[in-house]
């Protein structure tokens, strides 16, 4: 490797500590945007895990709340992860000042959370993949809306589609599972919960099934 040596102690250090300032973010996202008992229910989700599953979950979280890294500042999260690491401070000013460190931490921290899913297009149809071109839906729909929404990752959100002129919700799941039959005129997506707002024949209804899919 170029730059200061690193060995696998090391590498698997600052990936802890990178991961606990992510949860910080994450934190601070969710106490400005959402509620005290979403908060905790993500906390404490996570604090049970072990770093590779924490980084995937958080990942997730992004994914549908891309907010939360729009304007942070990865080389920060990185040097106060070094800080945690190092035994003094001299080390920690050889290692943040050391540029091939710096780009080391930072594109191995943005490829593990940011691992943003795709919208695709085959033959006029839509369908969804994950960063690695696994599909989630398969391209057999007319339209398909990703929910952004401040949530807990660690409830499954799904996607509203449309079928035939008709609007329904299914589960990114590889398997295209329908949480909700293609036979409303619209479904819209609120800024709170309920998150649905399902139209049909002219009536307006509020969809509560969400908490179902844990």
């Amino acid at each position: 490797m170029e730059g200061l040596f690193r060995d696998e102690i090391e590498i698997t250090q600052i990936d802890k500590f990178f991961c606990n300032e992510m949860g910080r973010q994450i934190h601070r996202y969710i106490k400005a945007h959402g509620s005290m008992t979403m908060l905790e229910s993500v906390e404490q989700r996570l604090d049970i895990l072990p770093v590779p599953e924490r980084e995937h979950i958080m990942s997730r979280y992004i994914d549908r709340n891309r907010k939360v890294v729009r304007n942070m500042d990865w080389q920060m999260l990185i040097a106060r992860s070094m800080a945690n690491y190092c035994d003094s401070y001299s080390y920690f000013k050889t290692m943040v000042s050391d540029a091939q460190t710096m780009l080391f931490y930072e594109e191995r921290m943005k490829k593990k959370y940011i691992r943003f899913h795709q919208i695709v297009e085959k033959d006029g149809k839509y369908g969804m993949t994950d960063d690695k071109g696994k599909v989630l839906l398969s391209t057999q729909y007319d339209f398909l809306r990703t929910p952004y929404v401040y949530v807990d990752d660690l409830l499954s959100m799904p996607v509203i589609a449309e079928k035939n002129g008709k609007m329904g919700l299914v589960m990114p799941d590889g398997k295209d599972t329908v949480i909700l039959p293609f036979e409303y005129d619209d479904i819209s997506l609120r800024e709170e919960e309920p998150w649905f707002e399902l139209t049909k024949n002219n009536k307006t209804t509020l969809w509560q099934g969400l908490s179902s899919l844990k």
